[in-house]
């Protein structure tokens, strides 16, 4: 929910980060501003990724090894959940105060905030899927579909907040609100799983084999490796591809027609919340509900399909990305082209995301279960990063004249 939210309100922080210069200016220095002003708006959604991602994988990777709040996860999970609704708070009183006086001081904290924000996200999710492991395979991929669903509600809560708010700092007040009442839901309804007896019976009956001594822990997760390291790099190879075009990438593709929603003015509003945002998650959901009935290829051959997803990033790339410095052509010149192409990177992230983190699990010897899952999620989470980093280097790479 973190991540979806920041990068879904794009716009508004475009909007927070435009530096206004007034008369008493001087040239150079409205120059200097103006630039820095373009410098942080474009790399915007690449320095949220690197704050966010970093501390997520420190944390999932640290938490695999520590297991914060021991073997029993309420502690853990609890404890993320409310650190997560106080920054949240913390992210409405920024977006209504006027900080146009004072950006690279409003940039700085709103890292911040995502920075802790993260990590607190990185302990609860690297959890979840722990729990998730010890479930039947279709649980673990609904963590996986949770996700991509929080992406499409976002899009939609992101979309319905443009369009229904006179502006953008007021859609923004509206929609990270939205996701702080998401959050104290999420916070009521984990204490409903104990109650339950589906989830209960699972848990008893898992063979206690995981709760080592530490110092057995490492020959113990190496020996889970062994056995689910083909489907850890398929997880990540996945996520790699994925964020290294969503959101920076594809957000930043500009449209062909100007006027694709009707008038400048709409597309400008909306080109990007619905074909970038919207389409990626939407089909990304779909992607994760078809896994539940259809899974192929297997174990073996899935990194075939995956490796092959690598060609979506020279499709991107000669999309019309930042058409003010690209220096690479632009060879898709169609907008349903390029949404076609989104609709394809959604769907088959989403689609082999769900194979990859069911396939972990049932890859690893009995009584692991629950540990693979938290592998693979450590795997998933490095995907991320690499990445969002990624982007960067695709980024520079296309204002290169190399044509």
């Amino acid at each position: 929910m973190p991540w979806n939210m920041f990068i879904n309100a794009q716009k508004y922080f475009e909007y927070k980060l435009t530096v206004h210069v007034d008369n008493t200016t001087s040239l150079s220095q409205a120059l200097n501003d103006v630039q820095t002003d373009q410098t942080y708006r474009n790399n915007f959604l690449s320095y949220l990724g690197l704050a966010a991602q970093l501390p997520n994988v420190l944390f999932n990777v640290l938490n695999i090894v520590f297991q914060f709040g021991g073997t029993n996860l309420t502690l853990s999970i609890t404890a993320a959940i409310v650190v997560e609704v106080i920054l949240f708070i913390v992210t409405i009183l920024l977006a209504m105060v006027d900080s146009s006086a004072w950006v690279p001081e409003f940039l700085v904290a709103t890292l911040a905030t995502v920075v802790v924000l993260n990590t607190a996200n990185g302990v609860y999710q690297n959890s979840v899927y722990g729990l998730a492991a010890k479930l039947p395979p279709k649980y673990s991929n609904a963590v996986v579909m949770g996700s991509n669903i929080s992406g499409t509600f976002t899009s939609i809560i992101n979309i319905a907040a443009i369009a229904l708010s006179p502006n953008l700092r007021v859609a923004a007040i509206y929609y990270f609100l939205a996701a702080l009442l998401i959050l104290l839901a999420c916070f009521d309804t984990y204490f409903a799983l104990p109650i339950n007896k589906f989830y209960r019976h699972y848990c008893l009956t898992q063979p206690a084999v995981e709760t080592k001594g530490n110092r057995r822990i490492f020959p113990l997760y190496w020996m889970v490796f062994k056995h689910i390291w083909v489907q850890c790099f398929n997880v990540f190879m996945v996520f790699f591809v994925s964020l290294a075009i969503f959101p920076a990438l594809h957000a930043g593709v500009q449209p062909i027609d100007r006027e694709f929603f009707g008038t400048a003015e709409r597309t400008d509003k909306y080109y990007s919340a619905v074909n970038c945002f919207l389409v990626f998650n939407a089909f990304a959901m779909i992607g994760n509900i078809v896994a539940n009935w259809v899974t192929i290829p297997g174990p073996k051959h899935l990194w075939l399909p995956v490796m092959t997803r690598l060609l979506f990033i020279p499709f991107f790339l000669f999309c019309n990305y930042q058409p003010e410095l690209r220096q690479w052509p632009v060879i898709v010149q169609n907008d349903y082209l390029f949404i076609l192409g989104g609709v394809l990177l959604g769907l088959t992230s989403g689609y082999y995301s769900s194979l990859c983190m069911m396939y972990a699990p049932r890859c690893a010897p009995p009584g692991h279960e629950g540990t693979a899952g938290m592998m693979a999620a450590a795997c998933l989470v490095i995907g991320i990063f690499c990445g969002v980093n990624f982007s960067l280097v695709l980024s520079w790479i296309v204002k290169q004249d190399w044509f």
